[in-house]
């Protein structure tokens, strides 16, 4: 029997995106994460005993800014060989060898396979097999399972890739794969990378995404980590993930829907913080709060977004005792259908309103027929602004859309709202 580590997109200092804007965040906990997550790696490495690790692409995030990122790394591996635990690499879209413009010499415990060709490395003490190739360009558009040799008779093969599979929304195209090629090598296991959510894609044979070992921003959610596989004497796998990351993602949807007041909406939303909380399994929190539904509090949340978010940021830091932090919070809320319109502008004008946005709502592109280019406004805006103005992204457009619709019927009525 023995231990392995299948880890892969390490992402070595690559910033955590979302936070460091947002006065009172950990910054300095944002910017070390992924070397705490590697250096959880070796500690979990080194406490199980595991006989080798493996790492299936993207160690880096591209070109190093300085030599430190090399050296934190060198650090790490020499731990590794201290424990006499050898470290099998390959690169990926992020760290292909073109782009590493400044190398460093890796301790001897260190197997980087090539990228002109798949390699083969033979650990005969445990009749293990490892194949494995990495990128040449920062772009591999070949299935390069294809060029891996079958499994080696009577050892337990193991073949590490980077690849997009048969293709994952959010990830480019890169060594695309079938599952049934990767089963007709004959290897007992496949330990890809390049896909950020863990994912099991066969049991038999055993063939997995890690995911990464940590989350760098909101559309990264919930655990991160890798895989400590046993292999027990008769050769059946027992995979099992382990977290590594040191401060997590969290996505949180509250349904406001029968809230009366502003009151009764943050009482909500701190009840869902304190819940989230303590199912992060003792992290620090990062967290988007979506508010939906229908309430009496819309207008009055939307005309004072910005007064609302920082309530929440407030009592994020209260209820999550200094480890909460509130990345956006996305107001999708709606006045109660049922709900008369008071005024002085007749209903039928104020349904045309309603009517108009709900088109947009339901055809983004419908923005244009009616006359209204977001492009042109986007032009208009301050530099700071124009960063900002996301016009090609459904959710961002559905946020302004939200949040225009019952401002413009404020404004039509002829009321206001108290700042």
């Amino acid at each position: 029997m023995f231990k392995f580590i299948h880890a892969a997109d390490i992402h070595l200092d690559s910033p955590l995106r979302g936070l460091e804007q947002y006065e009172g965040a950990p910054v300095q906990e944002i910017r070390n994460a992924a070397r705490r997550a590697l250096s959880n790696l070796v500690d979990l490495a080194i406490d199980q005993k595991v006989a080798f690790v493996l790492i299936a692409g993207d160690l880096y995030d591209g070109d190093w800014r300085d030599y430190n990122t090399g050296l934190f790394f060198v650090d790490q591996v020499r731990r590794l060989r201290e424990a006499d635990i050898p470290l099998y690499l390959i690169s990926g879209n992020h760290d292909a060898a073109n782009k590493m413009t400044r190398t460093l010499r890796m301790p001897e415990n260190v197997t980087f396979f090539s990228a002109d060709r798949p390699e083969t490395a033979l650990l005969p003490d445990l009749d293990v097999a490892i194949h494995g190739q990495s990128f040449a360009t920062a772009a591999v558009y070949d299935d390069l399972s294809e060029g891996y040799p079958l499994a080696d008779s009577g050892r337990f093969n193991i073949g590490m890739l980077h690849t997009c599979a048969a293709g994952r929304e959010g990830h480019d195209r890169y060594a695309p794969c079938s599952i049934e090629g990767l089963k007709s090598k004959g290897y007992d296991y496949w330990a890809l990378g390049h896909i950020h959510l863990r994912e099991v894609l066969s049991e038999k044979p055993f063939i997995a995404f890690s995911g990464n070992i940590q989350g760098r921003h909101m559309r990264e959610t919930g655990a991160k980590g890798c895989l400590l596989v046993t292999v027990n004497d008769d050769r059946t796998l027992q995979p099992d993930f382990q977290p590594l990351d040191v401060l997590r993602w969290d996505r949180a949807t509250v349904d406001v829907g029968d809230c009366q007041g502003i009151d009764d909406v943050l009482e909500r939303v701190a009840s869902e913080i304190e819940l989230r909380h303590g199912q992060a399994d003792g992290r620090p929190l990062a967290m988007r709060i979506e508010l939906a539904g229908e309430t009496a509090a819309n207008g009055l949340l939307h005309a004072k977004k910005h007064h609302w978010t920082n309530e929440i940021r407030s009592i994020a830091i209260d209820v999550g005792k200094g480890e909460v932090w509130i990345e956006k919070v996305r107001l999708l809320t709606t006045d109660p259908a049922s709900r008369p319109i008071l005024g002085n502008v007749p209903d039928d004008a104020l349904s045309e309103v309603a009517s108009l946005f709900q088109q947009i709502r339901e055809d983004s592109s419908r923005a244009g027929t009616l006359g209204f280019d977001l492009g042109d406004v986007v032009k208009k805006l301050p530099a700071e602004l124009k960063e900002l103005a996301r016009v090609d992204d459904d959710d961002w457009l559905s946020e302004v859309l939200a949040a225009a619709e019952p401002l413009l019927h404020i404004r039509l009525m002829g009321t206001e709202v108290d700042e």
